[in-house]
């Protein structure tokens, strides 16, 4: 399956509800303006957020389209062109490549986003990239975490730094690093606890570790990338908002977009915090994380189903 294949399967369940939806409202032959109000309520609706439901209800108000035409599928070429011009400036494929000096990535997230599945897909891309990967548990509240972790280290071949439950994560981190610099790893990316946005106490250890890795490299972390669990809804924009307080964050990740109808979420997120995205969890194989590319995510996201 290519990767526009996986794009368009991942999102099938918000293409459909979408278009069909948008159908429904589109029912003459001319946007008047009370059609023009229900389209925007079904943006908002649909999660895409009321700062681009506005926008796109300007934008398609001012088009002259033809009424002999499929005004559904005009309407989606213009959400598609909206979200291309928004989300294209967010891409990051620098990311993924082989990096000529240590990288360290911290990653956050609240409890079940898929956070360290999504690390270890990572590390598979990077690897793939020809770099040289270490793997921190930081998570070290759960056993379970740290077996999870150690099983992707395992089948992706890449090395690991741990320590038992309970264990201070801060320091998991920094020998982690310190391992990375004498053996000449490029990439080291440090799993951390599941933590709710609102939990203080977590947060300022969440702090901690990424102020230990400063104690080896003044510019570490060098990438903070927060996931996100798409099927949360409007949730997640509180995440980022929490999160990014504490750790400005370089980059998104955004999971679980196969199992929900509302990936305009992504969009609203895109919008309000210009925060570059990283890749997209489109299933659950190790080879559904995609790199994000904005026109495949909004050629999918606006297939008429």
């Amino acid at each position: 399956m290519g990767i526009f294949e996986k794009f368009k399967s991942g999102f099938k369940k918000s293409a459909s509800a979408f278009t069909s939806g948008l159908r429904d409202i589109v029912v003459k032959k001319e946007i008047d303006d009370k059609t023009l109000d229900r389209i925007e309520d079904y943006l908002i609706q649909s999660d895409v957020g009321v700062a681009s439901a506005s926008e796109i209800r300007e934008i398609i108000s001012k088009t002259k389209i033809d009424p002999n035409k499929d005004l559904t599928a005009e309407i989606n070429n213009i959400l598609k062109e909206y979200i291309i011009s928004v989300m294209k400036p967010l891409e990051n494929n620098e990311f993924f490549k082989n990096k000529e000096k240590l990288n360290a990535i911290l990653v956050s997230g609240v409890n079940g986003v898929g956070k360290t599945t999504t690390i270890g897909k990572i590390s598979k891309i990077l690897k793939e990239n020809g770099n040289k990967v270490m793997l921190a548990a930081s998570d070290t509240f759960r056993a379970a975490a740290i077996e999870q972790l150690e099983n992707w280290a395992k089948k992706i071949n890449v090395e690991i730094t741990k320590s038992s439950q309970g264990s201070d994560p801060a320091s998991v981190a920094y020998k982690a690093i310190e391992t990375s610099i004498s053996n000449n790893f490029n990439q080291v990316l440090i799993d951390t606890a599941g933590r709710l946005q609102n939990k203080k106490n977590l947060m300022e250890e969440y702090k901690k570790i990424a102020n230990v890795t400063k104690k080896i490299d003044e510019s570490a972390p060098h990438d903070v990338i927060l996931v996100l669990d798409a099927t949360s809804g409007q949730n997640v924009l509180n995440q980022v908002e929490e999160f990014n307080k504490i750790i400005p964050i370089t980059g998104l990740v955004m999971t679980k977009l196969d199992g929900t109808a509302k990936g305009g979420i992504l969009l609203a997120v895109a919008k309000k915090y210009k925060i570059p995205i990283i890749a997209l969890g489109l299933g659950e194989k190790e080879d559904d994380l995609q790199i994000f590319e904005a026109e495949k995510f909004a050629d999918a996201f606006t297939q008429i189903t």
